[in-house]
Parts: structure tokens; C-alpha cells; sequence
């Protein structure tokens, strides 16, 4: 149950003198302001960098220097098995398996290839379902694959865009666009969360209707990893795919993760593109033809762990588990419900908050629309230190990340709106 908030400093310091999480803002660098610490509510584009992550860095460089190609075996994280020790976090934070989960390449890189496994369209059965202002990578990902197949995108691709006078979508509005699709319908790829929004769908519910008329349900996780608690693998969901350098605070262009369902992962005889690293490890040292996939999520693994974009993951997950994902997302509901009732108190200023109002709908990010002076009034909280961003049109997005972001960083935010516009 949510407290009676109050638009005050000293409400907000309270708050933060009962947060269980508190302390964790002092494991994380701040871009610095004037000498002072920035307001960042900017995770939801690149999380901010653990102070644990340089001396994680340090240690690979120093096996490298001293141990070279011994690395691999020797050494505090011998790094033929790196991918394997993000397995367990990576699990927890999804709902998963370790068995359905695994690290490699980067976000759109994983779409391309787990589609590629899971899109076998025919004749009668070709469509795909994304939501109409997908994120562009996604949007390029879907329309390439079905050109790849020989197909025509505005044919193929079904977007689902809000009703007139509204800004995002409603759970019976996707359904009924599958149950209507029915057996045309080949596969769904929906972001978990709506970069542009800040809407978090239900998952549950798509993948259960996508199922229903034998479809493939995929998903985009990028703003959702490390933001809300998941149940990939109870939901059925058949593949997701997500980046690290959000709310994971990996890094920019840290490794990406993945998902395969249990159902899929075991079964070799799934269609892929193969590498050594995803060959069977008794296997592999044979060095022979033939390939023998892992029977796991690990068995669409391709290169050699990237082991310094591995690094940075490693690090954060470490504090992300003794934080405790269910932790983090019980202050994100309280504290993403304080922005919101702070921003409400603004009546000087006309912008409407398109994110959706139930906390069940939203993670840690709101999307403030602003019909006039978007860029103006982005420009001005930049230069007061407050670090969001903007996105066409007329967009500002405001992510105040749990794990590193407090109540009296929020009521400063609200205050300095209040006093500049």
C-alpha cells in the first residue's frame, strides 16, 4: 500500500531514511554537476557505472598479462565458462531456468538470430504482430527477416497501434488482433516494455493467446530486465532477448542476453546458426564436422565469451542480487508513484503523463508529453543538472532507477521544474 505522499523535502528524506536500498547509491559513479552529483533519471538508456566494475576489469587484465591463452583455464574466472557465471543471476531476474538463459552478441544481433530459428512461415501462415511505434531496431529486425524469406513486409508485418485519443495500447485490443489473425498468425514480437510510453504489456496474456492459435511469442526485454520481475518460463513464453547496459548497468554495448524455453532449449533439432561455442562441450575438443548442438539455451551460443563486455555484467549483477530484484521493484512502484504525484502538482506547466497510470502497466520510466517547448524545457533541466531524455515528438522520458536513484533526487526534480517553468 502506498503512503500519503506529501510535496516535501523533508517527506522525501523520510522516505529515504526507510529505504531498505538506500545505501546502494553509494555503489555507483555519478556524472558530476557543478561539483555536485547529477540527478540521473537516465537509466533506462545506459545505467551508471558500478564502482566495483574497474578493479572487475583490472583482474582480466592481469590474468591476460600474466597468464595469456592460459586465461582460459586458469585464473580467478577462467574464461572458457564466463558466459556461465551470469547464468544464475540472469535466471533469477527473468523467471527462468539456468538451462534456458545464456549471454552473447548484442540485443538486435540475438532478435536476427533467434527469429531466424523461430519464423518458418508457409504460405497460409506468415504474420507477425509488433506494436505500431516499436523501438526502430526491432522495426528493421522484423521487416529484414521477412524480406529475407521473400516476403512482403506490408503484408506480413500486423502493427498494433492505439485506439484514436489514446496513447497506448489495452491487453483485450492485442488479443483480439491474435485471435482475429488466428492461424495466419506465425509469430508475435512485442517489446516488453514501450521505449516511447513507458508501457509494460502483459506478457502472460499475449503469449498465452499467441499459443492459443499456434504461434510463436517472442520478446524485446530491453527496458524490462532488471526493471520488473519476469516468470519467462511459468508464462511459456517461447524467446526473448534483452540488453545489459540499462538497468543492468553493464556498460554501453555490453552483451546482450537470452531466453529459450525449456521446450525449445533441450531440442537439438531446432533450426539455427551454429558455431563452435554452441557445440556440445564433449564434443567440441574433437574438432570434427558435424554439428551437435548444446541442449540448453547455450546451444545458440556462437563465438567465444566476449569476456571484456562480460565484465561489467558480472559486476552489477552481483549488487543487482544482493538487492534483490523483488526489492528493487517494490521502491520502484512507491518511488515512480511519487514522481507521479509530484509532477501532478505542477499546473503551470501543461504536459500530460502518457504512461499508464496502474503500476502493473509501468516500470521504473515515465513519459511526460509536452505539445510545446519539448526541447526547451529538456535543455533547461540538463542544464540544472537532471540528466533525462528526449525522443520525437515531443517526449521526455524519466526513469529514476531504483537501485541508485532516491526520493529527494525525485522531489529535486519536481522542484526545479517547479521553479524554472
Amino acid at each position: 500500500m502506498l503512503p500519503h505522499f506529501e510535496a516535501s523535502l523533508d517527506f522525501a528524506q523520510q522516505l529515504d531514511k526507510l529505504d531498505p536500498l538506500s545505501d546502494f547509491k553509494n555503489q555507483f559513479h555519478f556524472p558530476q554537476h557543478k561539483g555536485q552529483s547529477a540527478i540521473y533519471f537516465c537509466g533506462n538508456s545506459l545505467g551508471l557505472q558500478p564502482k566495483s566494475v574497474a578493479t572487475a576489469v583490472e583482474t582480466e587484465l592481469t590474468t591476460w598479462k600474466e597468464l595469456a591463452v592460459g586465461g582460459y583455464f586458469n585464473g580467478p574466472n577462467p574464461w572458457l565458462h564466463y558466459q556461465e557465471y551470469l547464468k544464475p543471476s540472469l535466471a533469477k531476474l527473468v523467471g527462468a531456468k539456468e538451462i534456458e538463459v545464456s549471454a552473447m552478441n548484442a540485443l538486435t544481433v540475438n532478435l536476427h538470430l533467434l527469429m531466424l530459428s523461430f519464423y518458418r512461415p508457409t504460405k497460409d501462415r506468415f504474420k507477425i504482430i509488433m506494436e505500431a511505434g516499436a523501438f526502430p531496431s526491432d522495426q528493421y529486425a522484423v521487416e529484414t527477416l521477412v524480406k529475407h524469406f521473400g516476403l512482403n513486409p506490408s503484408e506480413a508485418i500486423i502493427e498494433i497501434a492505439p485506439l484514436e485519443g489514446k496513447k497506448t495500447l489495452s491487453t483485450d485490443q492485442i488479443v483480439n488482433t491474435i485471435e482475429e489473425l488466428g492461424d495466419t498468425l506465425s509469430m508475435v514480437l512485442f517489446g516488453g516494455i514501450n521505449y516511447y510510453t513507458g508501457q509494460f504489456f502483459d506478457l502472460k496474456a499475449i503469449t498465452h493467446a499467441t499459443h492459443k492459435v499456434g504461434a510463436i511469442a517472442g520478446f524485446d526485454l530491453a527496458h524490462v530486465t532488471g526493471n520488473i520481475p519476469l516468470s519467462l518460463h511459468e508464462w511459456e513464453v517461447d524467446f526473448a532477448a534483452w540488453c545489459s547496459y540499462k538497468y543492468l548497468n553493464a556498460g554501453p554495448g555490453a552483451v546482450g542476453g537470452f531466453f529459450i524455453h525449456e521446450k525449445h532449449a533441450v531440442n537439438p533439432t531446432i533450426p539455427r546458426l551454429a558455431g563452435w561455442w554452441g557445440n556440445d562441450e564433449k564434443e567440441r575438443f574433437k574438432m570434427e564436422k558435424g554439428f551437435i548442438p548444446k541442449t540448453n539455451a547455450s546451444g545458440w551460443n556462437i563465438s567465444t565469451a566476449q569476456v571484456f563486455n562480460m565484465v561489467g555484467l558480472k559486476a552489477s549483477l552481483s549488487i543487482i542480487e544482493l538487492a534483490d530484484i523483488n526489492r528493487i521493484r517494490e521502491k520502484s512502484i512507491v518511488l515512480t508513484a511519487y514522481l507521479a504525484f509530484l509532477l501532478n502538482q505542477l499546473d503551470r506547466i501543461s504536459f500530460e503523463i502518457i504512461t499508464p497510470e496502474d503500476k502493473d502497466q509501468r516500470g521504473a520510466q515515465l513519459s511526460l508529453y509536452f505539445k510545446e517547448r519539448a526541447k526547451e524545457i529538456h535543455q533547461k533541466l540538463i542544464d540544472n543538472g537532471v540528466i533525462v531524455d528526449y525522443r520525437e515528438p515531443g517526449v521526455i522520458r524519466v526513469a529514476p532507477a531504483p537501485l541508485y536513484c532516491s526520493f529527494e533526487d525525485v522531489f529535486k526534480f519536481y522542484e526545479i521544474l517547479k521553479t524554472n517553468f
